[in-house]
């Protein structure tokens, strides 16, 4: 089940650590946003490694849709309401600057970079349309209604955001990785202030940024209650036709749409890590709007969804002055992984950055996903069932369309064979197979 991106590209390969190593910053994880950390950090001239358990790239990078947007579903009204004006401008401003960023450094890569337009679209509800235009209206920003959409059903309304992109990650990946100090198959095994212990050596460093999706330390910051995880399903369509844009549903069940390569990827099916779920509606979708068309890619993602909506992104927690998480990026993981890389980069050098309050990990934490994220917890550890998550020892769910054993809790993901798939867990459970 590669991803198209997988299918049409390769990435440079780097050389396990084998050796003590001294560094003024660690990255833990080789995703687009430790990439682009060891980019930053790079370019400003700091001393840095980038550590990655397997491949670069090899977990959720390798399976966005690669929209690359400041336009996350209907969430100005939202950071308004939630936050105040002034917050919901810089996240906005914040976004802007990750495309513009993106913008600059792919005129000069061959990764099928294209402008396209976006559109968050409302199957029955034209009032939340409105509503968001007019959050974007206080905010400046030039959104526009739409009646239609190419699409195959009609819509109450949708929101079009102007001059926002899409690319290829893996051909942008492999071209900004050249030359950055990486050390591939080398898993963190042990982490404590200042240094962590590798299976290729121990490595010292003066501050430490984890960017594993899921932060893997579980005595600090509380992220096992601020975040949880989703698995979404993409379908590549060959014959189905350009819709011209970006597409998606507002409702957290809905669809998405965009083209590459003369494929059209549908997207959707979203549910929690660890309940029912898999192609099966995409599939049906493409049967009855788009007959005759083939599927020549399939795969799923995962995503790590935050308590507010916004990306935990800074200090890992109040204790914690030196060590540096980004996470909870709720879908939209490229704008993200660009604004937490440049965010971080400053915060790392001591330099003011005007978002730092916006994104903070350690805001306010009290929002109803948080009572849903300890009821999820305490229903799967109460749960006598084997085998269960050596992250936490909450219950896994067997995963019948991905052939997986999956956490309800965090998202944890283990292959039949008990081998670690998707963190925060970051041990094997092999041991639970052999009896």
């Amino acid at each position: 089940m590669d991803s198209l991106w997988a299918k049409t590209s390769g990435l440079p390969q780097f050389e396990p650590l084998n050796k003590e190593l001294r560094t003024d910053v660690l990255i833990i994880g080789g995703g687009m946003a430790g990439v682009l950390c060891a980019y930053y950090l790079a370019g400003a001239g700091v001393d840095y490694a980038l550590v990655e358990a397997g491949r670069i790239c090899g977990g959720i990078t390798k399976n966005t849709t690669a929209k690359i947007t400041s336009q996350h579903g209907l969430i100005y009204d939202k950071l308004i309401k939630s936050f105040g004006l002034e917050t919901a401008r810089l996240y906005l401003r914040a976004n802007q600057e990750a495309l513009a960023r993106f913008r600059e450094l792919c005129r000069n890569i061959d990764c099928d970079f294209e402008e396209k337009d976006a559109f968050v679209y409302s199957l029955t509800d034209r009032r939340k349309i409105e509503r968001e235009i007019a959050a974007l209206e206080r905010l400046g920003f030039p959104a526009v209604f739409e009646e239609r959409l190419p699409l195959p059903f009609s819509v109450a309304g949708a929101v079009r955001f102007p001059g926002q992109a899409q690319f290829h990650p893996l051909k942008f990946i492999g071209s900004l990785v050249r030359g950055l100090r990486i050390f591939e198959h080398t898993k963190v095994l042990e982490l404590g202030p200042g240094k962590a212990v590798t299976t290729g050596g121990t490595v010292s460093a003066d501050k430490i940024i984890i960017a594993t999706h899921f932060p893997i330390l579980n005595k600090h910051g509380g992220y096992f209650l601020k975040l949880y995880q989703q698995r979404s399903y993409v379908l590549a369509l060959e014959g189905a036709p350009d819709l011209g844009g970006m597409y998606i549903d507002e409702q957290p069940q809905g669809l998405s749409f965009r083209n590459y390569g003369g494929a059209l990827l549908l997207g959707g099916g979203s549910h929690r890590t660890g309940k029912p779920g898999g192609w099966q509606e995409l599939e049906s979708f493409a049967r009855r709007h788009y007959p005759g068309t083939r599927s020549t890619a399939r795969w799923a993602t995962q995503d790590c969804m935050s308590l507010d909506g916004v990306p935990y992104i800074g200090q890992y927690a109040k204790g914690t002055p030196d060590l540096y998480t980004a996470t909870g990026f709720n879908k939209w993981g490229m704008t993200s992984s660009m604004a937490a890389a440049t965010l971080l980069r400053d915060l790392v050098l001591g330099r003011a950055n005007e978002y730092a309050q916006v994104f903070r990990p350690s805001r306010r934490a009290l929002r109803p996903q948080l009572a849903v994220n300890g009821f999820e917890a305490a229903v799967s550890l109460l749960t006598p069932t084997v085998p269960r998550c050596p992250h936490m020892g909450c219950a896994l769910k067997y995963n019948a369309a991905e052939h997986s054993w999956d956490c309800p809790c965090h998202g944890s993901r283990f292959g039949q064979d008990g081998a670690l798939i998707d963190n925060p867990a970051t041990d094997d459970i092999a041991d639970a197979f052999e009896k």
